[in-house]
């Protein structure tokens, strides 16, 4: 979808818009979703971010997700001026001017990070807010010291975009999550967080997401997805806690899956964007770093790691990838 289009969309009679989730743990769905509840979302962002009249807003993301549609919401609700540049992984290298507002995700910012123009130009930015995957250490270590506000998101389609925000740059950066005053949050009893935002979803969403509440009750943080959980000989192991613990010191693409096995139930499987003379190198820094449960009885070699359109990791091909290797 390109931008004129949407504003076509945006701009006829019809009260919804038909979006699709991202497909980062199944096949994308289709959902329709009113134009008041993202007007009310991109005034609570903006109203959050101190956006407005005389801002600039940056739309380098496609228009086919929510992401991107938000993007230019936002532009209209608040009276900003919307920069487009053509979706890619290095949003700013034909600006001049950093953005007053820019929404991207990890790749975009990893790839500006590396580029003295690019870098320049972030660290202009008022208001960058990154969403769509996960932030390293690394990355983490470098933004902390920019010196204007980075914040990382948590949201979904069915939030349309973020509820949540975490600062990353400053003395104020955190693990913790802030919901806008508008968002009620809690824990269900499976330990997923459960989202009540009655101005952006129609219904009290449940979400797939373990999660755990400051003791405040103010705040939240993501420990992993439900279904991203492996039990393994009885002890239930977190894929994006074993990533986490493996990101800074493994710089070759890789994807933690699981597999089902007659003797554990389940195993950690390590999908891997390399050759098999790196092998062995992969294996030792895994017994090196990971806690013995969490080492990964299976390494399996790809051309490429299984990614959502959106950059995302694509867990379900994961899983069925590593399912058709019989071992």
């Amino acid at each position: 979808m390109v931008l004129s289009e949407f504003l076509t969309e945006w701009n006829n009679s019809e009260d919804r818009i038909l979006v699709h989730t991202s497909g980062s743990t199944g096949q994308p769905k289709p959902l329709l979703v009113e134009k008041r509840r993202m007007e009310a979302s991109a005034k609570v962002t903006c109203s959050f971010l101190g956006l407005g009249s005389g801002d600039t807003a940056l739309l380098c993301m496609p228009l086919d997700y929510i992401a991107g549609k938000m993007v230019v919401v936002r532009s209209i609700v608040c009276g900003m001026h919307l920069i487009e540049v053509e979706p890619s992984g290095n949003p700013l290298k034909s600006l001049d001017t950093a953005p007053s507002f820019a929404a991207m995700v990890p790749m975009q910012v990893f790839n500006s990070l590396n580029n003295a123009h690019d870098r320049k130009l972030l660290m202009q930015i008022k208001q960058l807010i990154i969403g769509g995957g996960a932030i390293d250490d690394d990355m983490a270590k470098i933004l902390k010291e920019f010196p204007n506000a980075i914040w990382s998101t948590y949201g979904m389609t069915e939030t349309l975009s973020h509820i949540a925000l975490r600062r990353l740059s400053g003395n104020n950066a955190s693990e913790w999550y802030t919901p806008f005053e508008s968002i009620n949050i809690s824990i269900g009893t499976d330990g997923c967080l459960v989202i009540k935002a009655p101005d952006i979803c129609e219904s009290i969403l449940k979400t797939n997401d373990r999660a755990e509440i400051s003791t405040d009750g103010k705040k939240f943080r993501i420990i992993g997805r439900k279904d991203n959980v492996i039990d393994s000989g009885g002890i239930k192991i977190q894929i994006e806690e074993v990533e986490k613990k493996l990101r800074p010191y493994i710089h070759i693409p890789y994807i933690i899956t699981k597999k089902t096995d007659k003797k554990f139930g389940e195993i950690v499987v390590m999908l891997i964007e390399t050759s098999d003379s790196n092998i062995n190198s992969i294996k030792k820094t895994c017994k090196q770093i990971l806690p013995k449960y969490y080492m990964p009885k299976l390494f399996i070699n790809v051309e490429h790691i299984p990614l959502t359109e959106t950059g995302k990791p694509a867990r379900l091909e994961a899983m069925k990838i590593a399912k058709r290797i019989n071992k």
